[in-house]
């Protein structure tokens, strides 16, 4: 993409933002401002529900033996939703509802065996057949 044509898309989005705020607040008045405001809000909020939950989810995908690329890109993507929920804007709302609406990739098990036994029961394999395991007690 030429660098001039980028340029002119950065310079028209706020000048089509601010038309389409006017034309929408000279149709509906004060229902915009509540909108804004509604809208503001719930963008706080998904920023602040993801914020405590991004945590968790690298947990999970780590514990899993997943790639922690997958839960990270899914928080920062619900996390710029949230941003631009909060800006001002029914483009930016729409842009933010598509974010929302992709779906986010699962994380990937290296292992099935690995999912279907927990984590304390797994233990590494013997270098020969001829070792046997076993617990024992010294009495004297």
């Amino acid at each position: 993409m030429p660098l001039p044509l980028l340029l002119l898309i950065l310079l028209a989005f706020p000048v089509v933002e601010i038309w389409l705020l006017i034309e929408l607040a000279a149709r509906y008045g004060v229902w915009v401002l509540v909108y804004l405001v509604v809208v503001a809000i719930l963008g706080w909020r998904l920023i602040q529900d993801e914020k405590l939950m991004m945590l968790g989810r690298m947990t999970q995908t780590l514990s899993q033996g997943g790639a922690p690329a997958r839960a990270l890109f899914s928080g920062a993507k619900n996390m710029l939703a949230g941003i631009l929920l909060i800006i001002p804007g029914v483009v930016t709302d729409a842009i933010a509802v598509i974010l929302l609406l992709l779906p986010s990739a699962k994380p990937e098990v290296f292992d099935e065996t690995v999912q279907a036994e927990p984590r304390q029961s797994r233990r590494p394999a013997a270098a020969n057949d001829d070792v046997i395991e076993g617990e024992y007690t010294r009495e004297d």
